[in-house]
């Protein structure tokens, strides 16, 4: 396999990632704005955590995006996905700010101060 191919690869797992982590954070917020639980919610905040745990633990870098350069992408904000870059380059904010506003709104219902 060439790194051409490589690279392609880590792309594709990497946008297959951003896409699973999106629709993750979006759940997130829709169980704690509509109060909706089930096993979903559960796989949620699991994928969530684990994003997190590898987001910190590689200081604040995903560890595909190191992969990527090492196969010869170039750097910016797009060169690790095959996303455009209108839809990644404020994904730690955008992301993030959800992510605790989800978090947020699901333990105010949880603790039932939220009805």
């Amino acid at each position: 396999m060439t790194n051409t191919h490589r690279l392609a690869f880590v792309r594709f797992v990497h946008t297959a990632i951003y896409i699973v982590m999106a629709v993750s954070t979006l759940g997130l917020v829709y169980g704690g704005i509509t109060g909706a639980r089930g096993s979903w919610l559960w796989v949620v905040l699991a994928l969530l955590g684990l994003e997190t745990i590898v987001f910190v633990g590689n200081g604040m870098k995903c560890p595909l995006t190191a992969i990527a350069v090492k196969y010869g992408a170039e750097t910016g904000h797009v060169f690790d996905t095959f996303l455009p870059e209108r839809f990644t380059r404020y994904t730690f904010r955008f992301f993030g700010s959800l992510m605790l506003v989800g978090l947020v709104l699901l333990a105010l219902r949880w603790l039932d101060l939220l009805r």
